[in-house]
C-alpha cells in the first residue's frame, strides 16, 4: 500500500476532534485578537493568573466572553490558579544567556537576578534544597544541578542552558517545598472567578486528591470543572486519588521534567493520559508544544511530531502557552496547531484505543453500578455507530457526563452533546470529538430527543435518511446513561 498524503476520508472529517487551549496574554488579549484566535481554532481560552492583578484578569475574562458571543462560538474559559510558585527576582532588560557548565548561585531575597546570582522569593530555599537536587527555570528550558551549599546560598552548575528574561518561576523538587496547594491567593482568585461564572479552574502543584477537594467548589456544572495539573512525582504517585477528585487533568511536562528524568516524560505522558481518559476525564497535554513559534512563523519538525504524537496518545486537548500569550503571531500558532491536530486525528487508531480503554476499565476492579451501565452504553454507542454507518452520536446530557463518557472511546463519528445548562455546554469545549449545543428546558425525554434530531437536520453535512445514535439517561436513581436508540433523520 502506498502512502497517501492527507490520509483517507472518514465520516465526520468536517470537524477537528482534538481541542486547542490557547493562553491569552499581551499579544492576544484585545477584542480583535481574541476573535482571530477563535476563528483560527481556539476551543478553550486559558487565563494564567500568576502575573498581573485580579481586576486585570477579570477584564480579560469579560473580553473573551464578549468575543465568543459576537462570533456565536462555544469557547470555554480556563482560569489557571498561580499555585505555590517560587519566583525569581527580575533579570535585566534583554535577559541573560546561561551556557552549559556555568556556575550560578541561588539566594533567597527580592534583589535582582543576573548571570551570576539568582534571587528568589522563597525564604526557605537554602534550607529546603539539598546538594544533588535539580532546579529549573520557566518551563524547564534551563536546568541546574546543586553542587554545594552554605548557610546563605546554593552553588549550582548549568546542565542545560538557554536565555532567560523577566521573572521566571523556579522549579524545585516537589518533595522539598513546604508550600501547599491551594494557597490563600488561589482561594481568593477562585472565589472571584466562580462569581463570574468561569467554566474551568486549574490548580497547580497538586500532590493528592485532598489538594483538589480543598478548593471547595461545587461539582460541575454547578461549579467549574476542576483541572488538576500533574507536575510533580507526588501527583503521579497519587494519580488515582487525584482522578477521583478532579473533573479534568493537565499533563504539565515542564515541571514533571524536574522531578523525573527527561527519558521518562514520554512514558509518563502516555500513562497519565490513558488512566484519566479511561475514567472519563478530559486530558490537556501542555508545555512547549510549538515553542519556537513564540518567535518564528513555523514550528520545528520535532514540534510538529510532538503535537501529532500527543494526539495519538489520546490527548483531549493540546495547549499553547507563550506561543499565543506573547508570540509574534498568535493566530498563526493556533491555525498551525489546528492543522497538525486535524491531520493526526484522521490517523487516530480507533480500534486499538477502544480495546485499550476496555482493558483499563476492567482492571479498575469494583465499579459502581451506575458507572458500569454508562460504560456499557457508551462503548456500545461508538461500536453501533460504526456498524450501522451512523453520521453522529447525539448525547442528551444535563451535566456533560454522558458526552465525556462517549468521548473516551474515541468514536469515528462526531459526538454532539445537548444540555440546557450553559456552563455544561461550555465545559464540553474541552472534550475530544464533541460539539455542544444549549437546548431549552424540557419536561419529557421525547421532546429533548426531538430537539436533538431537529438540530442535527440543520447541520450541512447531515441529510434526510441519515442514521444517528441517540443516547440518554432515564434513571433518576443511578444517574446513569442507560438508553440507546438508532434513529433516522426524517
Amino acid at each position: 500500500m502506498s502512502y497517501v498524503p492527507g490520509g483517507t476520508d472518514t465520516a465526520g472529517d468536517h470537524m477537528r476532534r482534538t481541542k486547542i487551549v490557547a493562553t491569552i496574554g499581551p499579544a492576544s488579549d484585545d477584542p480583535g485578537s481574541l476573535k482571530g484566535l477563535i476563528n483560527a481554532g481556539m476551543n478553550v481560552a486559558r487565563i494564567g493568573l500568576a502575573h498581573g492583578t485580579l481586576e486585570e484578569h477579570l477584564e480579560k475574562y469579560r473580553r473573551i466572553r464578549e468575543a465568543a458571543k459576537a462570533l456565536d462560538a462555544n469557547v470555554g474559559i480556563l482560569a489557571d490558579l498561580p499555585g505555590p510558585k517560587v519566583r525569581c527576582a527580575p533579570f535585566p532588560d534583554g535577559g541573560v544567556m546561561f551556557e552549559d557548565g556555568d556556575a550560578v548561585e541561588f539566594v533567597a531575597g527580592e534583589a535582582s537576578s543576573d548571570g551570576n546570582t539568582i534571587s528568589t522569593d522563597y525564604e526557605h530555599l537554602v534550607a529546603d534544597v539539598e546538594v544533588g537536587d535539580r532546579l529549573a527555570l520557566g518551563d524547564g528550558n534551563i536546568a541546574f544541578t546543586v553542587e554545594d551549599k552554605t548557610s546563605e546560598k546554593l552553588i549550582a552548575r548549568v546542565i542545560r542552558g538557554a536565555r532567560v528574561q523577566g521573572r521566571p518561576g523556579l522549579q524545585v523538587p516537589s518533595d522539598r517545598l513546604r508550600i501547599t496547594s491551594p494557597t490563600d491567593e488561589d482561594l481568593r482568585f477562585a472565589d472571584a472567578f466562580i462569581s463570574e461564572g468561569v467554566d474551568m479552574l486549574a490548580i497547580s502543584f497538586v500532590r493528592s486528591g485532598h489538594d483538589v477537594r480543598s478548593l471547595g467548589v461545587e461539582p460541575a456544572p454547578r461549579g467549574p470543572l476542576v483541572v488538576a495539573k500533574i507536575e510533580t512525582q507526588a501527583a503521579v504517585d497519587n494519580l488515582e486519588g487525584i482522578i477521583s477528585a478532579s473533573g479534568a487533568v493537565m499533563v504539565a511536562r515542564g515541571d514533571l521534567g524536574v522531578d523525573y528524568p527527561l527519558s521518562e516524560l514520554p512514558h509518563l505522558q502516555k500513562f497519565i493520559i490513558q488512566r484519566c481518559i479511561a475514567r472519563g476525564l478530559p486530558v490537556i497535554t501542555a508545555t512547549q508544544m510549538l515553542e519556537s513559534m513564540v518567535y518564528a512563523p513555523t514550528p520545528t519538525r520535532a514540534e510538529a511530531s510532538d503535537v501529532a504524537n500527543a494526539v495519538f496518545d489520546g490527548s483531549s486537548a493540546v495547549m499553547l502557552s507563550g506561543e499565543t500569550a506573547i508570540g509574534v503571531d498568535p493566530n498563526n500558532a493556533v491555525a498551525t496547531m489546528a492543522e497538525i491536530c486535524a491531520r493526526a486525528d484522521r490517523e487516530f487508531p480507533h480500534g486499538d484505543w477502544v480495546s485499550n480503554m476496555s482493558a483499563v476499565r476492567e482492571s479498575d476492579g469494583d465499579v459502581d453500578p451506575g458507572a458500569l451501565t454508562t460504560d456499557s452504553i457508551t462503548m456500545a454507542a461508538q461500536r453501533i455507530a460504526y456498524q450501522v454507518g451512523a453520521k453522529a452520536i447525539l448525547c442528551l446530557s444535563r451535566t456533560g457526563y454522558t458526552v465525556r463518557s462517549v468521548s473516551r472511546f474515541r468514536p469515528q463519528v462526531p459526538i454532539i452533546g445537548f444540555s440546557p445548562d450553559l456552563r455544561a455546554v461550555r465545559q464540553l469545549s474541552l472534550s475530544w470529538g464533541s460539539a455542544a449545543v444549549k437546548t431549552p428546558e424540557r419536561a419529557k425525554a421525547g421532546e429533548m430527543i426531538q430537539d436533538a434530531l431537529d438540530h442535527a437536520k440543520r447541520l450541512p453535512w447531515m441529510k434526510t435518511g441519515d442514521r444517528v445514535v441517540v443516547i440518554s439517561g432515564n434513571s433518576t436513581s443511578t444517574r446513569a446513561t442507560d438508553t440507546l436508540r438508532v434513529m433516522y433523520l426524517t
